[in-house]
């Protein structure tokens, strides 16, 4: 069966296509647009016009691509930004002209569900129990389990909603990094009320913020999924690539080669959220994913 999936997050959209017999998973196409969807939802409660002008533009993309390549299932899902905001109907509506069917506004428990489903796939039960981190845009999943979800919580710690939180106006300065912190690390012991976050055996982190620590850490030229996938990254790295990113000039985060354009401005609030999961947990590593909610979906479908 050939089914697409289609994950709207705070800060990008994404596309999978893929084709899905029995235990068989092929790829055929995937894609990814930075929208900012979640522009000022922490602060207004409310999607802005543009963000949503954005968002839709995508979303056309993405309707010609699925009607070309003949997908016979859809699954779209929104995630953080669409749970905050109170004019999601205006979003809601332009997506249904487009592709039919409607977006499913899943809670934080079921985005964790997607994430841990995808991510957990190319492991052995023996590297079990998990802990899944999924930094998005609005907000972090921990997710810890071995083959099923057996703890999951979402906070509201994602690198948009960090980063407009803390480090409006230009680079980031230490009284910034510390509120910060503060706020990142309340979240955390928030969750591992929860999750279990330090008996896992294997830590994995999927989206942007992590692959993109991942190629920071692996001193990647250009991005590259494939060598970005299951990579491990050990946690000195992970602080390290943290200060490095908050540290620098937004021209010099610009000029890596690695870095997708749409994470110059959040990257270094997503690594710093990175980098305190790896303190309060005490992992030693974590392993970088390119399958996650996206992949979890498409599976979902079949």
């Amino acid at each position: 069966m050939r089914v697409a999936a289609i994950d709207c997050g705070t800060n990008s959209i994404r596309l999978l296509i893929a084709d899905i017999d029995g235990a068989n998973f092929r790829e055929i196409h995937r894609e990814m647009e930075i929208v900012r969807l979640g522009q000022g939802v922490d602060k207004t409660g409310q999607f802005h016009p543009d963000a949503i002008i954005r968002t839709l533009a995508a979303v056309d993309k993405f309707a010609i691509e699925i009607a070309k390549r003949g997908v016979e299932k859809i699954r779209f899902c929104a995630t953080s930004a669409t749970r905050d905001a109170t004019n999601r109907d205006l979003f809601i509506y332009g997506v249904k002209e487009r592709l039919g069917i409607g977006p499913e506004v899943i809670p934080g428990e079921v985005e964790a569900a997607l994430s841990f489903q995808g991510a957990t796939r190319d492991f052995p039960a023996t590297d079990g129990p998990f802990l899944v981190i999924d930094i998005g845009g609005g907000s972090t999943e921990f997710v810890f389990g071995t083959t099923d979800v057996e703890f999951a919580k979402s906070m509201n710690i994602g690198c948009v909603r960090m980063t407009e939180r803390h480090f409006t106006g230009g680079d980031a300065n230490p009284g910034q990094i510390a509120a910060a912190i503060e706020d990142i690390d309340e979240a955390i012991a928030q969750a591992a009320k929860i999750v279990p976050i330090t008996q896992s055996k294997t830590l994995i982190a999927v989206a942007g913020t992590a692959t993109t620590v991942a190629a920071a850490a692996l001193e990647l030229r250009t991005y590259d999924r494939y060598a970005i996938h299951l990579s491990r990254i050990s946690a000195e790295k992970v602080h390290a690539t943290s200060k490095m990113f908050l540290s620098s000039k937004r021209e010099d985060r610009e000029a890596l080669g690695y870095m997708h354009p749409g994470r110059v401005d959040v990257i270094g609030a997503g690594s710093l959220v990175l980098s305190r999961i790896m303190l309060a947990t005490g992992a030693t590593e974590f392993v970088a994913s390119e399958s996650d909610i996206l992949d979890g979906m498409a599976w979902s479908l079949v």
